[in-house]
């Protein structure tokens, strides 16, 4: 008798994971590191928050909650929804969990069976097929890649749905590649999602706040609120306000999807941490005029980095619209060598090679399901980014 499940040995582990933990080894061991291999703004949580959740411990609110979040923040979460996506969300239709991966997690566990499909565009964050195969269901694949600005298509869509199709997942600003759809682009998507009424659709919209060069972002409930009884919106704090240790995630979906998902939760973490909750309720409620100094700073650093990765390096590297990568191809390198003498024939072999002899940590683009590429995060400072950009183009120019 084997002593692992089944479905364990179905995942695989975080790539992005990794790499951030061998290049905090390389660092601790006195090596010059760059990591851009995570996915975490660089600024601290804006005072107030850390604020109201110095009071929430101070008042003692320090016990367990209801399994799917306080009133509270249920209540702060709907004013948001309604405030910035016109979505109208009653507490039964609300969940709180710690942090946006929770939230997929609950709804995938919760209403996926072996045979059931998942389309998942590609490229896609690392975490998506796995819960998915740990649910014992299949994730189907739907190429958007650079010759579509990394972009679903409606007709790509409609070719991946089968009879056996039970969610899509989209994630826009998208975590690898930065790509946001506009509402046209949705409208597009969810015309073809109208005539698939077995289709439910997950929309991680976790970097809503980072949309560039005066784009506006657009949900799918949002752009079509037919859709809105089988869609989940899964959004969080983590990125918009800087709060990725807090771990808070919170979503909106039907009320059936949201107490099956809260049932599950019930029997694994309960309730996400209370002071977090708080502090949370503050960073939805409070002061949001920052968020439009932090979308600047992100937008100068995508410049910089686009720029330096462009400039005769071999990398082909798109201008994305939103969140905080960038996801060059690395193919005009591959089948060659490096300086030190080491074979770069895939993207793995590159992104290692890099971090062994430069220093700087990227995330191979296999890991996302995207052969020939690598995901550069430039939540870092500029002297960071334009020390990283350096040694990239002379790890590139040594390349032969």
């Amino acid at each position: 008798m084997a002593f692992l499940s089944d479905a364990i040995l179905r995942i695989a582990p975080s790539a992005t994971i990794a790499i951030t933990r061998k290049a905090a080894d390389m660092k601790r061991n006195g090596r010059d590191v760059i990591s851009l291999a995570a996915g975490e703004p660089d600024f601290d949580t804006p005072l107030n928050v850390r604020e109201a959740a110095i009071r929430a411990m101070a008042e003692g609110k320090t016990r367990y909650t209801n399994v799917d979040g306080i009133p509270e923040l249920k209540a702060a979460v709907a004013r948001k929804f309604k405030r910035d996506n016109n979505i109208t969300a009653a507490a039964e239709e609300i969940m709180i969990a710690a942090g946006g991966k929770q939230i997929i997690f609950n709804a995938l566990l919760a209403t996926l069976n072996r045979g059931d499909e998942v389309i998942i565009p590609v490229p896609y964050w690392v975490s998506y097929p796995e819960i998915v195969r740990l649910a014992d269901a299949t994730p189907v694949f739907a190429v958007a890649d650079a010759s579509t600005g990394f972009k679903l298509s409606a007709e790509a869509l409609e070719a991946a749905i089968t009879p056996r199709t039970k969610w899509l997942i989209l994630n826009t600003p998208s975590n690898p590649t930065g790509a946001a759809y506009t509402a046209s682009e949705l409208k597009a998507l969810t015309d073809v999602l109208l005539r698939h009424p077995q289709v439910h659709i997950l929309t991680d919209d976790i970097y809503e706040v980072l949309v560039y060069d005066g784009g506006t972002f657009a949900t799918v409930a949002q752009v079509e609120p037919q859709l809105q009884a089988r869609t989940l919106t899964m959004n969080g704090v983590s990125k918009s306000h800087a709060m990725t240790g807090w771990r808070i995630g919170y979503c909106t979906g039907p009320k059936e999807l949201i107490g099956a998902m809260t049932k599950l939760q019930s029997q694994s973490t309960t309730n996400p941490s209370s002071i977090a909750q708080w502090a949370a309720v503050e960073a939805l409620d409070g002061p949001q005029e920052f968020l439009a100094g932090w979308r600047n700073k992100f937008q100068e650093r995508r410049d910089l980095v686009v720029r330096g990765l462009n400039a005769n390096t071999g990398l082909d590297c798109l201008t994305p619209e939103g969140a905080f990568y960038v996801f060059p191809s690395v193919k005009n390198l591959l089948g060659k060598t490096s300086k030190t003498g080491t074979r770069l024939n895939t993207d793995e072999d590159f992104v290692m090679a890099l971090l062994d002899e430069t220093g700087v940590a990227l995330v191979h683009g296999t890991a996302f399901g995207s052969p020939g590429s690598m995901r550069l995060s430039y939540a870092a400072s500029n002297r960071e980014l334009e020390d990283a950009v350096s040694r990239i183009q002379d790890f590139c120019a040594g390349v032969r």
